[in-house]
């Protein structure tokens, strides 16, 4: 995130490369840096005849290379932007003599996306000399809260953490996704606001009550009859709770538990940072682990192995996934 501010302060201070090679698994980052340069490189009235899109399925390097030496019309720069470069991984090379000498007044944006490029290539490093290379990588999970923090703190707006929490459970580490669901939050909610979880709930349709995260308490609290209601709201809503879902943030949750109690030093802050969560949260692991010792986590985690093998069909095609949470939860909490 900082390195993608550094590089939007450069185009602001008109420190304009003539190249920039976007790679990586995380597609939020290519999009933004594309299509910032794509929006204030060039002026409204400049855009006509010197802005242009193309897409790696529809062009050669060769085309690419034709357009990137023409002259900008009326203007300083031109900017080409290749979209879904990666299709042009096996030519990619041809690029080699454009990039080791790249034509001034062109900023050439490529796109390459969820491929990967091999960092030993000449193009590759010809890029890195003359312009911008930056990679984009996926989110780790435990870090996408954070993201969303940050995000919304650029904005004038804070979260909850049980509300930040409730996105990642329910949207994983897509950040666009995320990103939009944050952008439909801010039409309706005033600048200033802290996000709870009741405005996750009121707007994006993810219940506070009934979801993931609040399964993973009702466990750890031990605390069956609120365990059941979730599972069986998730029977009745299959498509937006699926079991494989559920099983596998169970298992990080013990996992995560399991090493809470290898910790010599329990105190709050060294659990957050070992255990890569939130201080928020630290008391959740701490009652968790005085309901199952570390012998019942070790059988937990056994019996969510077998369930995640279950939930996918395995020796139980006649089951449904409605049944088998239940069934799993009579075993986690037996």
């Amino acid at each position: 995130m900082d390195e993608v501010k550094q590089i939007v302060a450069d185009i602001n201070k008109g420190q304009i490369k003539p190249i920039y090679l976007l790679i990586g698994d995380e597609p939020y980052y290519i999009d933004a840096i594309s299509t910032y340069i794509g929006k204030n490189v060039l002026t409204e009235a400049e855009k006509g005849f010197n802005q242009m899109i193309l897409y790696g399925r529809d062009v050669a390097i060769d085309d690419i290379v034709s357009n990137a030496k023409r002259y900008p019309m009326m203007a300083e720069r031109q900017v080409v932007i290749v979209k879904e470069a990666q299709d042009l991984a096996r030519t990619i090379d041809n690029l080699l003599a454009y990039a080791k000498n790249p034509q001034p007044s062109t900023v050439l944006v490529l796109n390459y996306k969820y491929k990967k490029f091999d960092k030993r290539k000449a193009v590759y490093k010809a890029i890195k000399k003359t312009g911008v290379v930056y990679e984009s990588k996926k989110l780790y999970d435990n870090k996408v809260a954070e993201w969303i923090r940050r995000v919304l703190a650029g904005k004038n707006y804070t979260i909850s953490p049980k509300a930040a929490q409730m996105l990642v459970e329910f949207l994983g580490n897509d950040l666009s996704k995320i990103n939009n669901e944050l952008e439909k939050l801010k039409i309706v909610l005033p600048e200033g606001t802290q996000i709870s979880a009741e405005h996750i709930e009121e707007n994006i349709g993810i219940s506070k009550d009934y979801n993931n995260f609040e399964l993973r308490k009702a466990i750890g609290d031990r605390d069956s009859l609120k365990a059941f209601k979730i599972v069986k709201y998730f029977a009745d809503n299959p498509k937006d709770n699926p079991m494989v879902v559920t099983v596998s943030l169970l298992f990080s949750f013990f996992s995560q538990l399991l090493h809470y109690h290898g910790l010599h030093d329990k105190n709050p802050r060294n659990v957050a940072s070992a255990l890569k969560i939130n201080p928020y949260f630290v008391n959740e692991y701490v009652l968790a682990a005085r309901n199952f010792p570390m012998r019942k986590v070790s059988e937990v985690i056994a019996v969510l192995r077998e369930f995640d093998v279950k939930g996918k069909g395995v020796n139980s095609n006649s089951v449904s996934q409605g049944d088998l949470l239940k069934e799993l939860m009579v075993r986690l909490l037996a």
